[in-house]
C-alpha cells in the first residue's frame, strides 16, 4: 500500500481531517491524498503559500519569525501548520506543513534539497501539539519535493501515536 492510501486509511478510520500548509512542495502533498479515492472524508484543505507575504497573511506566520530563523526553518514550519489548524473555516484535526529549498541558489542559506516540516494535532483539550523536523533530500528539483511530499506524508501517523493519552 502506498504512503497516501495508508495516509487516507489511517485518517479516515479515526474520523480525522487534515489540513496541508505547503511551500516547497507546492500541494503535492494535498494532491497525492486526492489521488487516493474516499480522501475526500479526510482531506479538509490545503494552502500553498509560497512567497513570505501568503505564509503570514493565510497562515498567520509571523514576519519576525520568518526574519529570524530564515524560510526554511523548523520555526516557520510549525507557525505555518498551526496557523493551518487555527482557521476559522477548517475543521482539521491535523496538519502537515513544508518549506524549504528544492534547488541550488547562490546564497549563504540553506543547502539545496534542506527541508522542514512540522506536524500539528488538535489534542483533547483543544491545544496543539506539534513536531518538527528538518531532512536534506537528493536529486532533481521536483525528485525533491517528491521526496518531501512523500515524507511528510509518511510522518502523520508516526506523531499520532507519540501523542498517546493526549489524544
Amino acid at each position: 500500500m502506498n504512503v497516501a492510501r495508508q495516509v487516507v486509511s489511517f485518517l479516515s478510520s479515526r474520523g480525522l481531517k487534515l489540513a496541508t500548509a505547503e511551500s516547497c512542495t507546492a500541494g503535492q502533498i494535498a494532491s497525492y491524498l486526492a489521488e487516493v479515492p474516499g480522501s475526500g472524508a479526510c482531506l479538509d484543505v490545503g494552502f500553498v503559500t509560497y512567497s513570505p507575504s501568503g505564509k503570514a497573511g493565510f497562515l498567520g506566520v509571523q514576519h519576525a519569525t520568518m526574519q529570524a530563523h530564515g524560510l526554511t526553518s523548523e520555526a516557520v514550519a510549525r507557525e505555518m501548520a498551526e496557523g493551518a489548524l487555527q482557521q476559522e473555516a477548517s475543521c482539521a484535526d491535523v496538519a502537515v506543513a513544508n518549506t524549504g529549498v528544492a534547488d541550488a541558489l547562490p546564497s549563504d542559506g540553506p543547502p539545496p534539497g534542506t527541508q522542514c516540516f512540522a506536524w500539528a494535532y488538535r489534542v483533547r483539550d483543544g491545544h496543539i501539539v506539534t513536531f518538527t523536523e528538518t531532512r536534506r533530500f537528493t536529486g532533481s528539483r521536483n525528485e525533491i519535493r517528491h521526496h518531501a511530499a512523500r515524507y511528510a506524508l509518511s510522518r502523520i501517523e508516526h506523531y499520532f501515536n507519540t501523542l498517546g493519552s493526549r489524544r
